[in-house]
């Protein structure tokens, strides 16, 4: 007891070879006051008390919580400045779209439509749900036109 009250619980655990060879010297000078030889000295269970043992689970916590912040911080940080660029970027299109819309004219956001058009009846096409019906008039009212 006296050899380990000497030194810390991080200390007890990081330098526990010295813990045990000052443990080995001091229980062999005291073994031979009484004519006894020791072979050999083992540390084998370190136990500490309960409220040690909370505080020390409580420090633990404490530091994944402090790590979790960090990371909390880190991520939003790393959000805004995505944020930032896509708002940049954003801007830059629409400048570039507005100087080609001044200079070639109405093409460019035609081009667009068209483009977006097909997507959407690409999309509709693949789908079996969809059914294609004529436009400008109601085909079931108009299945017999001599009815009123």
């Amino acid at each position: 007891k006296a050899v380990v009250a000497q030194f810390n619980a991080d200390q007890l655990l990081t330098e526990r070879p010295q813990v045990s060879a000052l443990v080995r010297n001091s229980l062999t000078q005291r073994a031979r006051d009484f004519n006894i030889e020791l072979a050999d000295v083992a540390i084998t269970h370190l136990s500490y008390g309960s409220e040690f043992s909370r505080a020390v689970e409580q420090k633990q916590v404490a530091q994944q919580e402090a790590e979790r912040s960090k990371y909390v911080v880190a991520k939003a940080d790393q959000e805004r400045r995505a944020a930032i660029i896509r708002a940049e970027g954003e801007s830059e299109a629409a400048k570039l779209i507005s100087e080609a819309t001044a200079t070639a004219g109405m093409g460019l956001i035609e081009l667009r439509r068209i483009e977006a058009s097909r997507e959407i009846a690409a999309t509709l096409a693949r789908s079996p749900n969809v059914a294609y019906l004529p436009g400008g008039q109601n085909m079931l009212l108009a299945m017999n036109p001599s009815r009123p």
